[in-house]
């Protein structure tokens, strides 16, 4: 049952509580499922933006056929995606950094001295450990997997190892990357739905994602010995090295950047700050060590940079970055956090959640309903920004009810989310990383490892009552917590 509301409840701008039909209150969330599903699956499109909008759309429509007014709507879907707002300044910042870094010589010596690890002996440990640290030094799986680990899969082939092994390691340390990195569009915006901050959010996820990575590529090292070959030759890595190697100055001064986002995230610095102060010092490395004019830099900054070295696989990987390159992500934010807002509004997740507190009972079912609701939103809706947004909103208060901090909650949600998506062929992840690497996502999802072993260590987690942290419980109930709570959780967020 639901806490009675507040004297001074006002549904008009509060929003709605479920009605007496369970299946009108879910009616548009249902409805945007399948206008989504046939934009993925009918018209092959994977850009989710307009069956959102339509979504925001069919529940304001559901909202005049029931006598409501839809500018109460309007200023709960706005103020919802007020809390996406530092989010989507990180992300602008991330493309900024991305391209700074590029031009700084960062990026291609982290690339340069990850290849140096490279050997036959331990292909699929060392294309991990590659991967994990592009994608973090970058913040983007699906950069990582389109470039590195493109060529990844074409040098295992000349190897004689598997595809599904490789597209397996490939998979696990780029997604790895994008779960783990500050620079992600994914670690930014599941704390800010949720009302966590970001750092709190990153330590939070160590005790699921350090063990499963490190099992994995124990797996790895395990698999790859048995197609190692010192003999073979490595070519094609040794021309990507001298690529780099004749196209920047490369040295230690170039990781500087890295090391000063490192540095203000040990000093737990806030994100923004952090963000820009690597852009600061990158493009004074450009500027020096690189010979970039200022006016080449500010285009960089803003348009991102294009790679000219003639060498294929370099000029894929290199050309990106700019805030330009973050407006598909931050339009998605928009769109999905404005659809949650008014489902939020018409009382679509209070009617959920009236069907969850009959079940959620303990700490275990609290957290297996956390997984439940993600994987359902990923393999219903199939988009992975949806899918980190809703179950955090409908679930942050409950956490809260529990006395659980929810840190727990956006690690769960990454766990089940971001890490699962590209297991889940009809998943954004699953479908771009299929279409990339030319193998069916059925086909590398079980050696995926890293993917589908952090979720299981988060079961582990819940079953034995160990790093699930506790707070004092909040006495208010769901339906104020979500109502009236709601100016309190977008200054916390913000």
């Amino acid at each position: 049952m639901l806490e009675p509301r507040p004297r001074n409840f006002d549904p008009n701008r509060d929003g709605y509580g479920p009605s007496s039909s369970f299946l009108l209150d879910i009616a548009p969330l249902v409805l945007t499922a399948i206008i989504l599903m046939v934009q993925f699956f009918v018209f092959k499109d994977f850009t989710p933006h307009i069956p959102l909008a339509c979504g925001i759309l069919i529940t304001g429509l559901f909202m005049k056929l029931r006598g409501r007014d839809w500018e109460g709507m309007e200023e709960r879907f706005l103020r919802v995606i007020k809390i996406g707002l530092p989010a989507m300044i990180i992300l602008m910042g991330v493309g900024m950094l991305i391209g700074s870094w590029i031009i700084a010589g960062t990026v291609p010596t982290i690339l340069y001295y990850g290849f140096s690890i490279f050997s036959p002996s331990s292909f699929l440990f060392s294309v991990c450990i590659i991967c994990a640290i592009i994608s973090v030094a970058t913040g983007t799986s699906w950069g990582t997997v389109g470039t590195v680990g493109l060529a990844m899969m074409g040098i295992g082939v000349g190897l004689g190892i598997p595809a599904h092994f490789t597209g397996g390691a490939i998979v696990s340390g780029a997604f790895f990357g994008d779960k783990m990195s500050p620079l992600s569009d994914t670690t930014n915006l599941t704390p800010a739905a949720a009302g966590v901050e970001l750092w709190d959010h990153i330590r939070g996820m160590l005790p699921t994602t350090v063990p499963a990575m490190i099992v994995a590529l124990a797996i790895y090292a395990w698999i790859g010995m048995g197609y190692g070959d010192d003999s073979i030759d490595l070519s094609s890595i040794q021309a990507l090295q001298t690529n780099l190697a004749d196209n920047y100055n490369l040295s230690i001064i170039t990781l500087l950047p890295a090391l000063v986002v490192i540095v203000a995230a040990v000093m737990k610095m806030p994100a923004i700050p952090t963000v820009l102060s690597g852009v600061v010092v990158a493009s004074l490395i450009a500027f020096f060590m690189q010979g970039v004019g200022v006016s080449d830099i500010f285009n960089v900054l803003q348009n991102g940079f294009v790679s000219e070295t003639g060498f294929e696989v370099v000029d894929q990987l290199l050309s990106k970055g700019g805030v330009m390159s973050m407006t598909w992500v931050i339009t998605l934010t928009i769109f999905a956090l404005a659809f949650i807002g008014s489902l939020e509004h018409y009382g679509t997740l209070k009617a959920i959640m009236v069907k969850i507190n009959k079940v959620v009972k303990s700490r275990l079912s609290l957290i297996l309903t956390t997984y439940a609701s993600v994987l359902g939103v990923g393999t219903l809706i199939g988009d992975v920004y949806t899918t980190l947004v809703l179950p955090g909103r409908l679930l942050k208060d409950k956490y809260k009810e529990m006395g659980y901090k929810r840190t727990t909650l956006t690690r769960s949600i990454e766990d089940s989310g971001t890490l699962l998506s590209p297991l889940i062929p009809w998943n954004m992840g699953g479908s771009f990383v299929a279409a990339t690497l030319g193998i069916a996502t059925l086909t590398y999802a079980p050696f995926a490892f890293a993917c589908w072993l952090s979720p299981l260590f988060g079961l582990l987690w819940a079953f034995t009552n160990k790093f699930i942290p506790r707070e004092e419980p909040s006495k208010e109930g769901i339906d104020s917590a979500s109502s009236v709570n709601m100016d309190s959780t977008v200054n916390k967020a913000s």
